[in-house]
């Protein structure tokens, strides 16, 4: 059989145990650097299939090796995130999450179950392949500080020396059986913006009394938006957007100060750093105008996340090839950010998207929702997919660690 034969058959083989190992995960959903349960299962089933794995890397994370012949001729990296989202799970399936306001509403459940079942596969042929593939186990895609930046600063693409990383989201938006390549700038930076108004509060009556610092704020807001489409140059995609406005005043009281949080996303790390120099500018001074001041903290989160084209490029070929009745597509950039693109700041990297949209399974609500769910048949594609890009890379020359 060949290797293509022989991953079909033990992703359908698998299919049951990784659903299992999908569902428990899912029903013991742990918060950002708090996967001390998920790691420990995700390290059982290593250590059942005897695979070689390192624990409590940046906290829970975990790294796992997988050695061919010659192991030390190349290494590649598969990477999934544990973490879950504070959210209160709506869903009634037996295996619903059992933690409360916590969920895998995200599809990390997913990415790390498949990894594991990826692990199984490619151990299976470790004699029939060189060089090393390693499994990065990542916590904290879902909060800053980023796991995946705790990692790299952990060491994780060295020793043995990593040339490029593969990594994969789930996709309501996709029908199961399909799956989504973009190369080159893929996904956003993503950075979280406070902004305190404050001004001299009082009787709502007598406004010329007082500085109205919700007044301000709306100016503010207004402004920011009015001058981002005059700042953004013509290459860059930018996205400002407020989600939180904080005004504890009253129908008749005017408060000291307003709260204002948002988001700023863009697809160019060189507009990115201008931007956060205007925004602190034009708040601070339209708050001024107003008689109001105005403090501005920008929080730096994930950069810009960059599919290597040449890496994109051939895993678009490979996945075609793998099976002829999948749905390869090419889809759009997009405006989320996602950790993985620290990886892809260091090595090459492409980050993919997997179909487990079902419209008679109700798997196409969105990410981050509380009925969020996922088609499990997406396994079956989706484990022989990934393993067989990996074993694609490993024997791809071209690839190599240069930036």
């Amino acid at each position: 059989m060949s290797h293509q034969e022989k991953i079909k058959e033990l992703s359908s083989s698998l299919h049951q145990e990784v659903v299992s190992w999908r569902q428990r995960i899912h029903a013991n959903p742990e918060l950002a650097f708090k996967e001390v349960e998920t790691a420990a299962f995700i390290s059982s089933i290593l250590g059942k299939y005897q695979i070689e794995h390192q624990k409590e890397i940046a906290k829970t994370g975990i790294v796992a090796l997988i050695k061919g012949k010659n192991p030390e001729s190349k290494c590649i990296a598969l990477r999934a995130d544990m973490d879950a989202l504070p959210i209160q799970e709506t869903n009634t399936a037996p295996y619903a999450s059992k933690n409360p306001g916590v969920m895998h509403a995200c599809g990390h459940d997913f990415h790390s179950a498949n990894l594991l079942g990826v692990a199984v596969i490619l151990n299976s042929l470790k004699e029939e392949f060189e060089g090393t593939i390693k499994l990065i186990f990542q916590p904290s895609e879902e909060k800053i500080p980023s796991g995946a930046e705790a990692m790299i600063a952990a060491g994780v693409l060295e020793n043995p020396k990593v040339v490029c990383i593969i990594g994969q989201h789930v996709s309501p938006e996709l029908p199961t059986g399909s799956f989504g390549f973009k190369s080159g700038q893929f996904m956003a930076s993503a950075d979280e913006l406070y902004l305190k108004v404050k001004g001299k509060g009082g009787h709502a009556a007598f406004p010329n009394l007082l500085v109205d610092p919700v007044y301000a704020a709306a100016q503010i807001i207004i402004s920011l938006q009015q001058i981002l489409s005059r700042k953004k140059s013509p290459f860059a995609t930018a996205v400002l957007s407020f989600g939180k406005v904080e005004a504890l005043g009253a129908t008749n009281v005017i408060p000291d100060e307003v709260n204002i949080a948002g988001t700023l996303r863009t697809m160019d790390e060189n507009f990115r750093a201008e931007a956060h120099q205007w925004i602190s500018q034009i708040a601070e001074e339209t708050a001024k105008a107003s008689g109001a001041s105005c403090e501005v903290s920008i929080v730096k989160g994930n950069p810009s996340l960059f599919n290597d084209e040449a890496l994109s490029s051939s895993c678009f070929d490979w996945a075609k090839a793998y099976d002829a009745d999948l749905n390869i597509q090419e889809i759009p950039a997009r405006m989320g950010g996602e950790d993985f693109a620290w990886y892809s700041q260091k090595i090459p990297a492409l980050f993919y998207r997997v179909g487990t949209g079902n419209v008679e399974k109700d798997s196409c609500n969105g990410l981050h929702t509380s009925n969020f769910k996922i088609d499990e048949e997406a396994f079956l594609h989706s484990l022989g997919l990934m393993s067989w890009l990996a074993l694609n890379a490993l024997k791809e020359n071209s690839i190599n660690e240069a930036k």
